[in-house]
């Protein structure tokens, strides 16, 4: 049993918390379901001294009954300024880019994803294929003769792309790439491809304009989270608890 200021959590209520907190173990279950809670009756107990209304029944509090009550009344959250977006623009250049674009062509040798023997095989040619491409044989050509893609009839062209067009493990490895023919197959859930990037086209940086309202959400994302996290542990450490221990746990609140 856990006591918070004198208030009781039973064991059946932390048991019935349970089902909403997933974990690896039924004790690290039971760990987080008695921290919401505990965080849950704190909050509930600081909104009854401020004159909040409060729920009469304990079962049915949740740490967002009063949370966001609690913090327009008692957490002062900062916005950030267009000189720290400026700044945060200025530090992460990489995350502010268009998408490169890639002119492709490819060749798929199509695979069931839980066809074991029919991989092997499609495997084994992708390979085949591979070496005789290398050998200079024409790309379009084999890819009117083998690809299972209606690209095959424009010789297995894909015209231009860019990020999120493509499956994610097709794409993953697409864009890592340097032009010219791909070393190796491409494993998709498709089956296997053989690609050939006959041009690359680096993104280009965006505005600050562009990207402004984006950074502000971020930002203030950020200190908002940070800020909660602070009214919740200020609440813990002028608590009286007993039965729980906030050193053992892991969550990011109490970090």
């Amino acid at each position: 049993m856990i006591q918070v200021n004198q208030t009781q959590i039973s064991e059946q209520a932390i048991l019935a918390e349970m089902q909403y907190h997933p974990a690896d173990s039924q004790r690290a279950a039971m760990l987080k379901a008695a921290e919401s809670l505990v965080i849950a009756e704190l909050l509930r107990q600081r909104a009854q001294q401020l004159g909040l209304e409060v729920a009469t029944n304990q079962s049915s509090t949740s740490e967002h009954d009063y949370l966001e009550q609690l913090i327009e009344r008692e957490v002062p959250i900062p916005t950030a300024s267009r000189q720290e977006c400026e700044h945060y623009y200025q530090q992460n250049p990489q995350r502010f880019t268009s998408s490169p674009l890639l002119e492709v062509q490819h060749i798929l040798l199509a695979a069931a994803p839980d066809d074991d023997q029919e991989r092997v095989h499609a495997k084994a040619l992708a390979e085949e294929l591979l070496q005789q491409l290398q050998q200079g044989q024409a790309f379009a050509e084999l890819a009117r003769k083998y690809s299972a893609c209606p690209s095959s009839q424009t010789g297995g062209s894909l015209g231009q792309i860019s990020k999120g067009q493509t499956v994610p493990e097709f794409e993953r490895q697409l864009f890592a790439a340097e032009a010219g023919l791909m070393p190796a197959p491409v494993e998709s859930r498709y089956g296997f491809h053989l690609v050939f990037i006959q041009q690359k086209i680096a993104g280009q940086p965006l505005p600050l304009a562009a990207v402004e309202q984006k950074i502000a959400d971020y930002l203030n994302e950020k200190v908002r989270r940070k800020a909660i996290a602070q009214y919740i542990h200020t609440l813990v450490v002028q608590a009286t608890i007993e039965g729980y221990d906030f050193n053992l746990s892991d969550s990011p609140l109490m970090q």
